[in-house]
């Protein structure tokens, strides 16, 4: 009996010293974990946006940063409203994470003038020069650096596409978002593209789904028109509605992001924003190793896919030129 007393003291102090160590390693990995922050902003989690999310967390995993584990990533949906948004970054600053990723350029505007100390890698950005988010694209300067769209002459092929498609086209509007100040820059290089291919061109900006709905009426009536929806957190959100009134209005419309194509828009050529987010986790890897963002150049993408919706395109009534889909990178039946 004494030693079965004995035997069971030993089991309780092993137990609790065990229950110690566990809370001592647990406490040790939260004192040696990495925080990444994520602002967007969208006002609620946006499916597509997660899934590009989800590709970031993924690249870091096989990078070596487990969720949970060595690393903690927290994302705030904010909302495009500046007011808010602006609360929302800097309750982000307070809680001070080692590295922010900013999802879009109202973030990084957001975020710019309330630090410049805590790494910041944006996404998604069409000119992160003349925005004064960086110095130069080789030699950012700061704490800011990240991925871009592209240049704006790109904006132009969406155009030169539209005519491929819908030849009876005359007049186009661009639906753009104005406090993405760089849209205003892509509706520049697409009026200057319109020149050259003869067709006349027009900016419609939005804040809302109401003056999405407005715009798209407006025009649906007007025989020869076709539609440009440059990407915003304000388009991409409402893409199902842009989606079903030019369905409605028997509109051609083009787009920069994949999602509206396969969501049942006509055809989408631009980045591939999944790509875009592993890439955007290889930059997190390397600031959480060391590097200075200063160090790391801004990049442009080097790869663009079109996808082709030859469901809508029959159910609008167009043929795809042979050509155009020979160099599809995606064909939606």
């Amino acid at each position: 009996m004494q030693f079965d007393q004995g035997r069971r003291e030993f089991i309780t102090l092993l137990g609790g010293a065990t229950a110690g160590w566990s809370v001592a390693v647990r406490a040790q990995q939260i004192q040696g974990m990495r925080r990444v922050a994520i602002l967007t902003a969208f006002a609620e989690p946006e499916p597509e946006v997660q899934r590009w999310l989800a590709a970031f967390v993924q690249e870091l995993h096989d990078l070596g940063w487990i969720e949970g584990g060595n690393i903690r990533v927290d994302t705030h949906w904010a909302t495009a409203d500046v007011g808010l948004l602006n609360r929302a970054a800097m309750e982000m600053i307070d809680r001070k994470p080692d590295v922010i990723v900013a999802v879009g350029p109202l973030p990084v505007a957001a975020l710019r003038p309330m630090t410049s100390k805590i790494p910041i890698v944006f996404t998604g950005v069409a000119d992160p020069v003349g925005a004064g988010f960086v110095a130069s694209l080789a030699r950012p300067g700061g704490n800011i650096t990240g991925f871009t769209l592209g240049e704006f002459a790109m904006s132009g092929k969406l155009l030169e596409m539209l005519k491929q498609v819908a030849p009876h086209v005359s007049r186009v509007t661009v639906i753009y978002y104005p406090q993405q100040v760089p849209q205003v820059g892509r509706l520049g290089a697409i009026q200057t593209a319109a020149s050259v291919i003869g067709l006349q061109v027009s900016g419609a900006s939005v804040s809302n789904a109401d003056e999405i709905m407005h715009v798209i009426e407006s025009v649906g009536t007007e025989a020869g028109r076709g539609v440009i929806v440059l990407p915003s957190v304000v388009t991409i959100a409402n893409r199902g509605r842009i989606i079903a009134l030019t369905a409605r209005y028997r509109l051609p419309a083009v787009y920069e992001f994949p999602i509206f194509a396969r969501d049942g828009g006509l055809m989408s050529y631009g980045i591939d924003s999944v790509a875009q987010y592993r890439q955007a986790a290889s930059y997190v890897d390397r600031i959480l190793k060391g590097a200075a963002p200063a160090e790391l150049p801004v990049q442009e993408p080097t790869r663009f896919a079109l996808i082709v919706n030859l469901k809508t395109a029959r159910a609008l009534g167009l043929t795809i030129p042979p050509p155009l889909l020979a160099i599809a990178d995606e064909v939606i039946e």
